[in-house]
This record gives C-alpha cells, sequence and structure tokens, in this order.
C-alpha cells in the first residue's frame, strides 16, 4: 500500500517541540477513516489509537513521535532580528543561512538565519565561522522590533525549518523531520492493514510529543497505556557518505530496516529481538544492526515503564539527521513496513507472554 503523498505531506508538516498540532490533526485524519480504533491523549498531547480485544490479554504498543527539532523566539532585539532558543539538538553549522518558518498566532511567516558575508572575513574566520544557539538570529524583514512585534511574533512563538521534499534519484526523498515523521506514516500505514484483522492481543498505536527534548510524551504515555510490551519505530542513523565512519554509524540506505543494539538510552530485550530476527529471516528480510554512542528515543521509556518491558528500536536510515535536508531511501520504508506487520500477523498474546517471560 504504501503511500509516498502521506510521508511528504507529514514532512512537511510544521511541529516542533511542544507543538505538533499541525502532525497530530494529518494523523487523527487519517485514522477517523478507520473504524476498529479508539483514541484517547495524554496530558503532553501524546495520541494514542487503541485496539482492545480483552482487557485480560497482553498489550503491544508501537511508538513513534510527532516532535521534530526547532527554535522558539526567545525576544526580538532593537533592529528587529529575532533570537531564538532551541528546541532539541542542532549543530551549530547547519544552523546559519537557512530558511525558517515563524508560527504567529494569524499567520506563518518566512525568515532566514543570517550570516556574515564571506567578503569581510579573514583567512581564519572563513574556516571556521558557525554561531552558538545563543547567537543565532533571524531575520524576518523587519526594520525594527517594532516592525517585526506588528507582524504578529512575540516571544514564545515556535519556528521550524522551511523545506520542501523533493524526489531525488533511486527512489530516495530529500526533506526535513524525517525523525520522526517516518516512524508516524509506519505507523498509520500499519494501522489501516490491520483494521480488520483480528488480534489475539491488545495494540496501541502511539503518536507522542516532545520527543527531541526529553523524551516527555514518551513518558506519559506508557504509564497510560500499561503496556507489555513496545516496538519503537524511528529514523536509523546512516553513515554511508563521507565524514562518516563505521565506528560512527553502520547503516546504509538501501540496506533495509535497522535494529538498535546499542544507544545511550537503551539497550534491546534480547528475547524479543531473536523473535523479530527469526521473523526477518523466514521472510527473507535483511536486517541492518546499529551501535551509537550517543541518540535517544522513546523507546527506553516505556522499557522502563511498569516492572520493565520488552522494547526494540526500529530505525529507517537517514543521511543528514537534524538539519532542514536529510534523504532516505523509499525502498527501506516499504520493507520496514512489511517487517512490522509481519511481526503484528504472527503475534499472539500467547507469544508477547513468553517473550516478556524471556522464553524463546
Amino acid at each position: 500500500m504504501t503511500n509516498k503523498n502521506m510521508l511528504i505531506e507529514l514532512s512537511e508538516a510544521f511541529g516542533p517541540s511542544g507543538f505538533e498540532e499541525e502532525v497530530k490533526t494529518i494523523i487523527v485524519n487519517k485514522f477517523d477513516k478507520l473504524k476498529s480504533y479508539k483514541k484517547t491523549e495524554d496530558g503532553l498531547g501524546s495520541v494514542i489509537f487503541s485496539k482492545e480485544t480483552d482487557k485480560d490479554k497482553p498489550t503491544l504498543t508501537l511508538v513513534s513521535h510527532m516532535d521534530e527539532v526547532g527554535y522558539l523566539v526567545k525576544y526580538i532585539d532593537n533592529e528587529g532580528f529575532l533570537k531564538v532558543q532551541n528546541l532539541g539538538g542542532w549543530l551549530t553549522q547547519s544552523m546559519i543561512n537557512q530558511r525558517w518558518v515563524i508560527r504567529t498566532k494569524d499567520k506563518d511567516i518566512i525568515g532566514v538565519s543570517g550570516m556574515k558575508t564571506i567578503h569581510v572575513m579573514d583567512a581564519k574566520e572563513r574556516t571556521s565561522f558557525y554561531k552558538s544557539n545563543n547567537e543565532l538570529f533571524i531575520d524576518v524583514g523587519a526594520k525594527n522590533q517594532e516592525d517585526a512585534m506588528n507582524m504578529g511574533i512575540k516571544p514564545g512563538n515556535p519556528v521550524a525549518p522551511y523545506s520542501k521534499v523533493v524526489e531525488l534519484k533511486n527512489n530516495r526523498l530529500l526533506g526535513k523531520a524525517w525523525d520522526d515523521r517516518i516512524g508516524c506514516a509506519m505507523l498509520i500505514e500499519l494501522a489501516t492493514l490491520i483494521d480488520d484483522r483480528l488480534l489475539s492481543y491488545n495494540l496501541n498505536f502511539v503518536f507522542t510529543t516532545q520527543e527531541e527534548i526529553g523524551l516527555r510524551g514518551a513518558m506519559t504515555s506508557a504509564y497510560l497505556t500499561k503496556s507489555d510490551m513496545c516496538i519503537n519505530c524511528e529514523v536509523g542513523v546512516a553513515g554511508d557518505y563521507p565524514y562518516m565512519s563505521m565506528d560512527e554509524a553502520q547503516e546504509k540506505l538501501g540496506g533495509g530496516p535497522s535494529i538498535f543494539l546499542h544507544d545511550s538510552s537503551m539497550l534491546p530485550d534480547k528475547t524479543l529481538q531473536n523473535y523479530i530476527e527469526n521473523i526477518a529471516t523466514k521472510n527473507k528480510i535483511e536486517l541492518q544492526y546499529e551501535i551509537l554512542a550517543g541518540y535517544g528515543e522513546d523507546g527506553s521509556m516505556y522499557q522502563k515503564s511498569r516492572e520493565g518491558i520488552p522494547s526494540i528500536n526500529l530505525g529507517i536510515p537517514t543521511r543528514y539527521l537534524h538539519s532542514h535536508n536529510s534523504v532516505i531511501d523509499f525502498n527501506d520504508y516499504k520493507i520496514g513496513i512489511r517487517l512490522a506487520n509481519l511481526i503484528l500477523k504472527d503475534l499472539s498474546g500467547e507469544k508477547i507472554n513468553n517473550i516478556k517471560n524471556k522464553l524463546d
């Protein structure tokens, strides 16, 4: 089924951490066309779609996050330039001379993060020019502070990258916010595939808020869902381009979905990992493996919920994360959906309990 247009729509939606409403609206509209899910929300705005068969049966939860890295307007200086506070992790070199969307009460305004012109830089500055988050400013064309305020801009306005999806060669897509709109799209497609399917376990599709600023929506939704097992659907960190090494990241575009074996927030449940590997092997699906020194993801909050539950992170390889322009391979996305759908088909309440009790 794999809907490329939906993936593009989600990528281009505005949704920095704490301001995920536009993304949520797209998701809710997709689920409104389905008939077997009950919608609830937690106190931070994460949205949960539940397919409940029997309260006494175990519950599997699939998770993705709606938010993207962005900024908040901190203040407007006397000249009308916007100073900002980052929402999530930005590499300083990727912030400068980029276009941004500032969302006010009544409209969106386009601005650019300015940079010093090369004509006035000395030789050293030309090779080392970058600015911290505190130094970054956004130019919206205002003449002064009052002019910017009259445009509707004020402290607290959210800011997101301005970036439209471009289809590249070899079925690859260039765009923003694949982290984690690709996971959101996967969950919508899976929910559609199994809408009419009878399950022997309970199932949640959870779309969280504020992942990029501390996994906050995962913490609250994990408490609410009372899950017995969790599969987190996320971006993977591709390392198949210049500047990168295998020591930093092992995934590559076109190599299929990945299993995270280590990141700074979670180790996967070994029994669940073995189960997924067996499903992939039986269906001739190639898996990649990722071991990262950093990173952090919602599955870790589910893993630490209740008494501790089996959790794992499935990734779709992505180049140039946390920037205006990231690249994915649409075929990896399709294979990821196929693998997850096979898992949902094969699982049963008994198998979930066996995995939870560490029984192969």
